[in-house]
């Protein structure tokens, strides 16, 4: 059960309920999850919404590389709900099941292709390490560009946001569904 849930329309401040009206208004089409509990802070709500919707639907990363930059996140984090709602959108992205399985276990994937080897690799080793190596550096952005390494690192620190967000105000899976071990 989350520790916040999201206030009934009835109780919403004119501010909750800008910002419910924006998501909704955008490329999500619906209230996602973790601005239930970023609610009960409206300013932190609406920017953080508008900085999600960047990172998830318009950076320069295609969005199979995206999902696998969230899903090595919510591994990270064993954030629940986070991986329960990208392992589908990973899988529709065109990530490999064998890849995901294999994040999910925390064993190297069998990546076919060297952008998804880089995406992965530097996404770990910023999650573990907190820092890139010059080597990995240099590869991604060789690999990838400038552009999409700066919007890597924000989709990184935002599910971050997101992983915590849903930890600690315990949003999990939906009954039924097998949660990360």
């Amino acid at each position: 059960m989350p520790r916040l849930d999201m206030p009934d329309a009835a109780d919403m401040t004119d501010d909750q309920r800008a910002v419910c009206d924006e998501t909704i208004a955008g490329r999500r089409g619906h209230v996602p999850v973790p601005l239930r509990a970023w609610l009960a802070s409206p300013e932190l709500a609406r920017r953080a919404q508008r900085l999600g919707e960047f990172v998830r639907y318009k950076t320069s990363l295609p969005p199979r590389l995206s999902e696998l930059a969230i899903l090595v996140t919510a591994r990270h984090w064993t954030a629940q709900y986070e991986w329960y709602a990208h392992k589908t959108e990973a899988l529709k992205a065109g990530l490999d099941a064998g890849v995901i399985d294999a994040i999910a276990e925390r064993r190297p994937p069998p990546f076919a292709s060297d952008d998804e080897r880089v995406v992965y690799d530097f996404s770990r080793r910023l999650h573990e390490d907190h820092a890139v190596a010059d080597d990995l550096y240099r590869s991604s952005v060789d690999a990838l560009g400038p552009a999409a390494v700066v919007e890597l690192v924000g989709l990184l620190g935002y599910y971050t946001l997101v992983a915590m967000t849903l930890n600690t105000f315990e949003f999990g899976v939906p009954d039924g569904d097998p949660p990360l071990r």
